[in-house]
């Protein structure tokens, strides 16, 4: 499908965050995992939250594999950092590419990325010193470019995106000065600086979304999206545990909104828009496969008593055993076009955060867990040491590296 004046990219965009199939063909191996998709079927076991589901037998991937796997994607982060320290960049067009309007959706997308980049090299490689070079680069170009980060548009509001990952690495950044260290303070500000930019592009009904196609109002008035909620309140809680208290209001608005677009088996609508249309694919099961984790370990750290060990063992088991509907998805350059309307972008996403979940389990119960996602990460390394999941611009290869190292972390 090429890009024209019958298909706009601002069309593309209004048609995905719709949850709407916009077309594509499978090709015979997308068929072909369909098919080893649907004999999965057959055996999945059904979601009761009573008692944990039963794990196939996996073989634990050696310490020597992982940590092979997470020294080559390392290099490849050192090797394509930007002059300026940042990561990703607007080059690498296809025909095909999601709107984002010149210059402001950019810097939110590099502004994001290289905030993932650098939590992934703090997180894995810190000590290696290509390494803190890298990050002593990314850290200076992420203060002096953060407080530029606004909407690029009345329409567009990628730069949730922003704020909520450069919590994250502003707070591992910050870990490594003395408490007496002017920049350590400097850090904690910026911190509060993005608490206050979240606010103000906060959804009227609580929560965030990225697009506001409706008034673009001063105060977006979008529903607010679920999977975005559950990233800005994971950043949040990392926030609170590092003693950096999020604005209470906001947070309590957020895990509203989240818990409204949650289903009672912990699939979770893509957005509150789609409130009235529950058995949409992409609301099912199978379509949530890539959000549950975040909005499951969002309201868990958040108090949520009804997320239980049981349900993030279920949805890690799932996420397994159903890998195949996401990994259909995967690397398709238009959105939604797979089945259950997953999109390419889901997939390191909800592994990174089913990483987050296995965090959540009491340590001697993870290991079944560990194996299961590192086995499909370790699967999914490209020749050249990076992940990619959705070819945007040139972000994907960046951003998909630092979940994967992340979620790796996690599963040692």
């Amino acid at each position: 499908m090429r890009n024209n004046s019958r298909f706009s990219a601002i069309g593309i965009a209004a048609l995905a965050v719709s949850g709407v199939v916009v077309g594509g063909t499978f090709d015979g191996g997308s068929l072909a995992r369909a098919q080893d998709t649907v004999e999965a079927e057959s055996r999945l076991q059904p979601l009761d939250f009573s008692q944990p589901p039963q794990l196939p037998e996996i073989d634990s991937p050696s310490a020597a594999a992982l940590q092979t796997a997470i020294e080559r994607g390392v290099q490849f982060l050192i090797d394509d950092q930007n002059p300026n320290g940042s990561w990703g960049s607007a080059t690498n067009t296809k025909d095909l590419n999601i709107y984002a309007p010149v210059p402001g959706a950019h810097h939110a997308f590099r502004t994001a990325t290289t905030s993932l980049c650098l939590s992934a090299l703090l997180e894995v490689a810190a000590d290696d010193p290509a390494a803190a070079e890298a990050i002593e680069r990314g850290e200076a170009w992420l203060v002096a470019e953060l407080p530029r980060l606004r909407r690029a548009t009345g329409t567009a509001l990628y730069n949730v995106w922003g704020h909520a990952y450069a919590i994250q690495a502003l707070l591992r950044l910050r870990a490594r000065y003395p408490q007496e260290h002017d920049q350590r303070a400097a850090l904690e500000a910026l911190v509060r600086s993005q608490f206050d930019r979240l606010k103000r592009y906060e959804s009227v009904d609580g929560g965030w979304g990225y697009y506001d196609f409706r008034y673009q109002a001063r105060r977006p008035t979008s529903d607010s999206i679920s999977f975005v909620n559950g990233a800005v309140l994971v950043a949040f809680a990392e926030a609170r545990e590092a003693g950096i208290e999020p604005p209470e209001d906001v947070v309590r608005r957020a895990v509203a909104a989240t818990k409204r677009q949650q289903k009672p088996n912990f699939a979770y609508l893509y957005g509150e828009y789609l409130k009235y249309r529950p058995m949409r694919g992409i609301n099912r099961p199978g379509g949530s496969l890539g959000r549950s984790q975040c909005c499951n370990a969002a309201l868990r750290l958040w108090g949520d008593e009804a997320v239980t060990d049981n349900v993030l063992k279920h949805w890690l088991y799932r996420l397994y055993e159903r890998n195949g509907w996401l990994d259909i998805g995967r690397k398709r350059p238009i959105p939604h076009e797979s089945w259950f309307q997953v999109a390419g972008y889901f997939y390191y996403f909800g592994h990174y955060y089913a990483g987050e979940c296995i965090e959540l389990l009491p340590s001697e119960q993870r290991g079944p867990y560990q194996a299961m996602v590192a086995e499909l990460i370790l699967q999914r390394q490209e020749k050249n040491g990076c992940w990619w999941d959705y070819p945007l611009y040139d972000y994907h290869q960046q951003y998909g590296t630092a979940m994967a190292l992340m979620t790796l972390h996690r599963c040692r």
